[in-house]
């Protein structure tokens, strides 16, 4: 099929203006959280700790069925045989929504996003109530969002009729109409991410940028002993550990003045002068929580404000947060100012009473954290050029899991910026982080850091084989996963200034000493010949490279093309032509560039983010 095929612009537009006047039937309920509460209670398991749990028929966003409706800009991308036949079908689904808010019994709950004085969308949830546990979606999606009040916009919509037949399950987004409707599915997280997806692209093209990342402040004492305090991005996939890291507190002294405050676990708005606003109130996050590594969290689940989606709730009213047989993605809805934490007899409250991070010039500097979980010769810790962060968003990297998808383990997973949640160009939100990060790193020279974290470990061993004509895989050595609580101590050395990096193997400085502490038991040459350590870089950088010029087709900057083909030499087994450079380019780039990390004209600063 052809984009003109497909895309009927004129039944999106009737839509749209159909919508309004149909949303104001009298068959629609305008209600309220403390309407919708006892509701939900009525239809939930009480826990041992007075907080409720439910469970969805889907446990997951149905991203495969979801499609974009609107002029090209907004399309995706690749879209496949599935989600075109959706789009050629749309037109006649969208009269069917229409039908239905027509008739079914729905209710509207009007929330914010946001606590700032410059973007505050409005965000309108109109669910079907014809099934009372129904009750349950606008309840928890509620609680993570803010009371209206006089604010700026803009205003959105979500539609969710949960009871359409499985058989026409989709999620149909139309941007430029500001409107998401979820059909066939009761999984909640549809609709805090059709929220936030809206809202990211409506920040895109106010000049900020939606970033999926958590956000904190953190507060240290630097190797001089001055107390410092920065602002940080966690960038990561979903189970990668982006709500863990943005809830930990890295076993910070509290007694000398350290301290870590939570100000966001997902989407945040990210401005010129390096601020970001916060989008939630409260978190939506994956409960497999043990409390000895993750105590804020841990305290915040089994307060009885928690919300829980699919969690192991026993018949007596024990909850089991590490048993997944019913579903890998249990979830709840937390309260951010029950995160807290235990020190010298003492509860301490790791919640910031902002959502939001402060512009980088009240800071003593930013640091953005991209996530990765790998297992094979990625090292924990990774000190990137602003370059080679801007290639980590577009990377946006980790990979399938042995556990979760067996015949795909150990394959990477790109997605760009870590964000399934871009609407239209990619390559366009890739140029725009380039262009803020750039502005930053001139502007505030010394003061913005970047690192990749990976949060899977070292030493996976996976084979394929063939068996009756498929082939399968086969574990041979199980990954040595990194320690959550050397984890803690990387990051929290890096903050304080204390790691010691050396260039390594993937062109990046590869942490060598934490706080002093050698990591040569880490070291992947114990794990790996080197005809295996060159092959995991060969695949690797040919995954990179083809991922890249599938981004590139939609436009990418030539300086982040450059940079790219750089990183590509890491592979030494062969020479490869260049895909978007010549030499002649290439000598030019590097002798004009002004926004490298460190050229003659600009040497490397030292200061608080230097390493030993």
């Amino acid at each position: 099929m052809s984009d003109k095929s497909i895309y009927n612009e004129d039944a999106y537009k009737k839509f749209a203006e159909e919508l309004q006047r149909v949303l104001k039937g009298p068959n629609i309920k305008h209600v309220d959280l403390n309407w919708l509460e006892p509701r939900a209670k009525a239809t939930g398991t009480k826990t041992k700790f007075g907080s409720y749990g439910w469970r969805s028929a889907i446990s997951s966003r149905i991203a495969p069925k979801t499609v974009y409706l609107g002029r090209e800009h907004v399309r995706l991308p690749k879209p496949t045989a599935l989600q075109e036949s959706l789009i050629a079908n749309a037109p006649e689904q969208l009269e069917k929504v229409l039908h239905l808010l027509r008739s079914l019994p729905i209710y509207h709950i009007r929330r914010r996003m946001g606590e700032n004085d410059l973007y505050n969308p409005f965000c309108n949830l109109y669910v079907s109530e014809a099934d009372l546990i129904n009750y349950r979606i606008g309840f928890m999606w509620g609680t993570t969002m803010f009371k209206p009040k006089k604010r700026p916009g803009p205003e959105f919509t979500m539609i969710h009729i949960p009871e359409e037949h499985p058989l026409r399950q989709q999620v149909l987004v139309l941007p430029e109409y500001n409107t998401n409707i979820a059909l066939g599915t009761d999984y909640m997280g549809e609709d805090k991410k059709g929220f936030l997806r809206q809202a990211m692209w409506a920040a895109d093209n106010m000049g900020m940028i939606g970033l999926h990342s958590g956000t904190k402040i953190v507060t240290v004492r630097d190797r001089d002993n001055n107390l410092k305090t920065y602002g940080v991005f966690l960038f990561g996939l979903t189970a990668t550990g982006k709500s863990t890291w943005s809830c930990h507190q890295l076993g910070l002294d509290y007694s000398k003045g350290e301290r870590t405050l939570v100000t966001q676990d997902d989407i945040v708005f990210l401005r010129k002068d390096g601020s970001a606003l916060g989008s939630e109130n409260n978190f939506f996050v994956k409960t497999d929580v043990e409390k000895e590594y993750q105590e804020a969290m841990y305290s915040a689940l089994i307060d009885n404000t928690a919300l829980f989606e699919n969690v192991m709730i026993k018949a007596n009213g024990e909850i089991d947060f590490m048993d997944e047989a019913l579903t890998a993605n249990g979830r709840a809805v937390i309260q951010r100012n029950k995160l807290k934490v235990k020190l010298n007899g003492k509860i301490v409250d790791i919640f910031s009473k902002f959502i939001d991070l402060p512009p980088l010039e009240q800071l003593d500097g930013l640091i953005f954290a991209f996530i990765t979980r790998r297992n094979t010769i990625m090292p924990f810790s990774q000190e990137l050029t602003p370059e080679q962060a801007v290639l980590a968003y577009l990377w946006g990297e980790s990979t399938h899991s042995f556990a979760s998808q067996p015949l795909k383990a150990g394959e990477s997973v790109r997605i760009v910026g870590t964000d399934p949640f871009i609407i239209g160009s990619r390559a366009k939100k890739v140029n725009h982080f380039y262009e803020i990060i750039m502005t930053l790193v001139n502007d505030h020279p010394g003061k913005v850091r970047f690192m990749q974290y990976n949060t899977g470990g070292i030493g996976e061993l996976i084979e394929e084989y063939e068996e009756k004509g498929n082939i399968k895989k086969r574990m041979v050595r199980k990954v040595n996963r990194v320690p959550i609580n050397l984890m803690a101590q990387i990051q929290r050395g890096d903050l304080r200034g204390t790691n010691t990096y050396e260039k390594g193997i993937l062109g990046t400085r590869e942490i060598r000493k934490v706080e002093g502490r050698s990591l040569d038991e880490w070291d992947i040459q114990k794990y790996y010949s080197q005809e295996q350590i060159q092959n995991y870089i060969k695949d690797l950088v040919e995954g990179r490279r083809q991922f890249t010029e599938e981004v590139a087709s939609e436009g990418l900057r030539d300086e982040i093309l450059y940079a790219a083909e750089r990183s590509f030499r890491i592979d030494k087994s062969e020479k490869k032509p260049s895909v978007f450079i010549s030499e002649q380019q290439e000598q030019q780039q590097e002798e004009t560039s002004v926004y490298s990390w460190e050229t003659k004209s600009r040497p490397r600063r030292d200061g608080f983010w230097r390493s030993r």
